[in-house]
Order: structure tokens, then sequence, then C-alpha cells
């Protein structure tokens, strides 16, 4: 059981690391660098749902296949959403892992949708986030993405907090999307509308292990209620920016190898 010396000194440890990960080099090897190359907030926005939306596996393979995927669509991803006919949707060839040009077509129809009928993305996690929370804003975000005709097995490719999932990769986008400071990593485009302080910690592989090495996280499976248990620990460590340790967690479990 930790006391408070020893939490203190581990905010401190952290601290410390999300001060040397927080910054522009940081960039070119994560999947963030996708939607770094757009400044078009529509683009920004897609380039970096489906950036994430693929970001499992070897960051290397995510990076190559999401600059494909951006290529494929133009290098226009929104005018690409918008306006892409059925001829150009069907000519699309891409696979990462199990995500496949099926569920690619499927997903472009559903952000179309977003955009042209339910006013865009951020209206839709804005509206439905709790003043200390986005996971029920995810869980609507995906009854919305998927309330169009779609096939069933993409349905599996956006997570779900309600039904226990850590939601990862969406809590991943909304950190880059809501937080801002000044060091040219989180893009802060949402920032008037979420706060920093509604995030969840995007709970993987490497940030849970290191969260158990330090003690800081007891629950054993990456899920929902981890999330829960390690999102009060970070909040006390800040509680306007609690998520800004992704990058310390992060970076101790996949760079450093702690």
């Amino acid at each position: 059981m930790l006391d408070a010396a020893d939490i203190n000194n581990i905010k401190s440890f952290l601290d410390e690391k999300v001060d040397e990960f927080n910054r522009i080099n940081f960039i070119e090897l994560d999947p963030i660098s996708i939607p770094h190359r757009f400044t078009l907030k529509q683009d920004i926005e897609i380039a970096g749902f489906l950036a994430a939306t693929i970001a499992w596996g070897n960051r290397k393979s995510i990076i190559q296949n999401a600059n494909k995927l951006m290529d494929d669509m133009g290098e226009s991803p929104f005018d690409f959403v918008m306006n892409a006919t059925n001829k150009e949707l069907n000519k699309l060839q891409f696979v990462h892992r199990t995500f496949n040009s099926d569920d690619l077509r499927v997903f472009i129809k559903c952000i179309r949708n977003i955009y042209k009928n339910l006013g865009g993305m951020e209206k839709i996690f804005a509206s439905a986030a709790t003043n200390d929370s986005m996971q029920p804003a995810i869980a609507e975000f995906k009854r919305l993405f998927f309330s169009v005709d779609h096939l069933a097995r993409t349905e599996k490719h956006v997570s779900d907090p309600d039904k226990g999932s850590s939601a990862k990769r969406i809590n991943m986008m909304l950190r880059w999307f809501v937080r801002k400071d000044n060091r040219g990593v989180d893009f802060g485009i949402w920032n008037n509308s979420i706060k920093p302080a509604q995030l969840s910690l995007p709970l993987d592989v490497h940030t849970g292990n290191i969260a158990r090495k330090l003690g800081l996280l007891h629950r054993t499976q990456n899920d929902a209620k981890a999330v829960q248990e390690i999102d009060l620990i970070l909040r006390s460590f800040d509680p306007i920016d609690p998520v800004k340790y992704d990058f310390a967690l992060f970076g101790l479990g996949a760079i450093d190898k702690f």
C-alpha cells in the first residue's frame, strides 16, 4: 500500500516524464503524426479518428497504413468523406489487422452522416459528456455513429465503455483534440467545449503495466473499471489536466521499457 510520501515521489517522477515526452519530437513516431499533416479542423478530426481507430499493434505499421489511407483519400479526408462517389468508395483497398476495406467504407458513410446530419464529431462528444467524464459521450457517439445502415462486423471497431471497454483509442483521440498546452503535440481544437479535466487515460498494455508497476492500479484487466481506478489517482495528481500523464505512462512503457 502506498503512503503519502510514495505518492508524492511517484507524482514527481511522472511529472518529470511528462516534461520529457510531451515534446514535438514525440509526434513523428506516434499516430498523432497523421492528423498533424492537416490544418483544416475537419481534416484533423477525420484523420485523427481514423488513425486512432487502427491504433493497435506495431506503431510503425499503424503510421504506415494510416498514411496510405490519407493518400487514398487524396490528402483531403473531409472532402473525400463528404463527396466520394460509390465508385470511388468501392475502389478503396485497405487492411490493418482486422479492419478492412468493407469496414472503411462503412466508416466513411457513418462519418459523412455525422457531419451532414448531426453537427459534427465535436458536437456529439460535447453534448453527451458529463462534468467529470467523457465515457457516456463515447457510448453515445458509438450509438449515433452506427445509426445508419452498416455491417454488424464493423461495430467492433468502435469501443463502448458501457459494455466494459477501456475505449483506449477513442480516449486517446479525445486527448489529442481536447488538451491544449504550449508543447505542440495535442491540438486543443475542442478545448472550448470540452475540458481536459473530463478526459480519461487511454488505458492500454503500456500505460496499464506501468501504472501497476508503480502501484497506481490494482485491477488486472484493462477495462472500464480499471480506467475509473486510474483516473481517480491521476485526477488527484492534477485535477485540471490529469491525462497529461498518458505521456509519462506510455513513454515509460513503450519507449523507455521501464
